[in-house]
């Protein structure tokens, strides 16, 4: 789920079509689409007009029929449980799509944590993942969604970081630890998407490292 700034949108019914739990606590639940949105938009999501949305970016390409939202499980929330236990034909109250975290043409790296990989599986899905380079940090192996795809899309431009377990083709350890071990930086914009911690810590390696404030555009995830 996004931190980026609160916007008021009005929600409206969207029937479920698909739950599925892609690893351990972690699901893509699936609706139609029934508007236009940018890769890198986000929606709120809400199970009742009682409890206050949560708001989660877009994990879909956007022209394709259905909105998939990628979350995991809080085991001490109100929300993620009840979304994680829907089946097809339940009801989420869904926003119109929003936000400025936006994938565009330029050249650029996408670095993610966790779930923060999900607006870039978007801007993938919708087909600006050209002169990209996809850099992903889990905790464990089974946390790198749709590595799959992704592998045989991006090939050596898909770089995979794990920090507690360890595997070929996989960089052992945190992404800022990948970033570290790099001799240079290309001059490209830099996207950062996950936990708040990440983010500080590659945008200040960032900079330090040379790379322009401007060029760095940061989502953070919580």
């Amino acid at each position: 789920m996004s931190a980026r700034a609160k916007k008021e949108a009005p929600s409206v019914k969207q029937v479920i079509t698909n739950n599925e739990e892609i690893s351990p606590g972690v699901h893509v639940i699936s609706f139609k689409r029934n508007s236009d949105f940018l890769p890198g938009q986000v929606v709120k999501i809400g199970v009742d007009t009682d409890h206050a949305p949560r708001i989660y970016s877009i994990c879909s390409g956007n022209q394709e029929d259905e909105i998939r939202i990628l979350f995991n499980i809080k085991d001490d929330g109100f929300l993620t449980p009840k979304m994680a236990a829907m089946i097809p034909g339940d009801i989420l109250y869904v926003s119109e799509p929003y936000g400025s975290f936006l994938g565009t043409g330029e050249p650029a790296w996408w670095i993610a944590t966790g779930t923060g990989i999900a607006p870039f599986y978007a801007m993938y899905r919708s087909g600006i993942s050209e002169n990209k380079t996809l850099i992903h940090g889990v905790r464990h192996l089974n946390q790198f969604y749709f590595e799959d795809e992704l592998e045989w899309s991006l090939g050596k431009n898909y770089v995979r970081c794990c920090s507690q377990e360890q595997s070929c083709d996989v960089f052992p350890g945190r992404v800022t630890d990948y970033l570290e071990s790099l001799t240079e930086l290309p001059d490209v914009k830099y996207y950062l998407c996950g936990k708040a911690l990440m983010v500080v810590e590659v945008r200040d390696m960032l900079i330090e490292r040379g790379v322009d404030y401007a060029n760095i555009i940061a989502e953070i995830y919580f």
